[in-house]
């Protein structure tokens, strides 16, 4: 395989800081009627979950240096999301940085996942579940993940679960931050050209673990930022910005 000539637009970011159009509560409008995901676009990216389903959709919010709010809904393992097509791989694409800003308005009832993961549908679910002290891999993730039904459901967690792994146990991934309703914590998850990657939130780095994560050229992944219910109660997250940086595949 050869690399061709770099060109005008070697490099690729993604970013929103949420200060623009929006896209309102699903069942509000047409569009949200029907089943599945719709593929309406908020800046770079799509908007995607149960949108046929009540309360599920992102708006803006009047809050400081502009908002979104991300809702999901009252039913478990349905909800919302922000994301990509499944289209980057450090392997090709170099070192990948995503970093997102965002907080909840409470810490319960609710599985947040903020990362990347390898399937991302339409309807999309949550990438992992989580259960007393074990995180169960719905699709191969990368990321963060924040799950009231775990143990200790109020930390952030870390997990990797890739392609040949089934379970993670919480504790191994567990941050040292624990998350406050209505203050906003910076994730960042850099994923290095090796499959290496390393876990910041708030500017500390909690967690690197070493090659092999996706550094093959056939390992896609996209990105997420998401949040679904787990009982009956409403979920959400609210978001100040999301920023994706990799290189661009000059690979022939």
């Amino acid at each position: 395989m050869s690399i061709t000539g770099q060109g005008e637009r070697g490099s690729i970011e993604l970013f929103n800081d949420f200060l623009g159009a929006e896209i309102p509560v699903a069942n509000a409008v047409a569009y949200g009627t029907s089943a599945g995901g719709c593929n309406y676009y908020l800046g770079d990216f799509k908007v995607l979950g149960d949108l046929a389903e009540t309360d599920c959709g992102v708006v803006s919010l009047d809050k400081a240096s502009g908002y979104a709010r991300i809702t999901g809904t009252n039913e478990d393992g349905y909800g919302c999301a922000l994301g990509t097509g499944v289209s980057f791989s450090p392997a090709l694409n170099g070192d990948m940085i995503l970093e997102v800003r965002c907080e909840m308005q409470a810490l319960t009832a609710r599985n947040v996942f903020v990362g990347f993961a390898g399937t991302i549908a339409d309807q999309v679910a949550e990438p992992a579940t989580a259960a007393t002290t074990t995180i169960t891999k719905v699709v191969p993730c990368v990321g963060f993940l924040f799950d009231s039904q775990l143990t200790y459901g109020t930390y952030w967690h870390m997990p990797y679960i890739l392609a040949s792994d089934t379970t993670q146990t919480s504790t191994d991934v567990q941050s040292s931050q624990v998350a406050v309703a209505g203050e906003s914590d910076i994730l960042k998850i850099i994923l290095h050209r090796d499959g290496s990657a390393d876990w910041y939130i708030n500017d500390v780095l909690e967690q690197s673990v070493g090659a092999g994560l996706a550094a093959t050229t056939t390992t896609l992944l996209g990105v997420l930022v998401g949040t679904w219910g787990t009982t009956t109660t409403v979920s959400d997250l609210d978001v100040d910005y999301i920023l994706f940086k990799a290189n661009r595949d000059w690979t022939r």
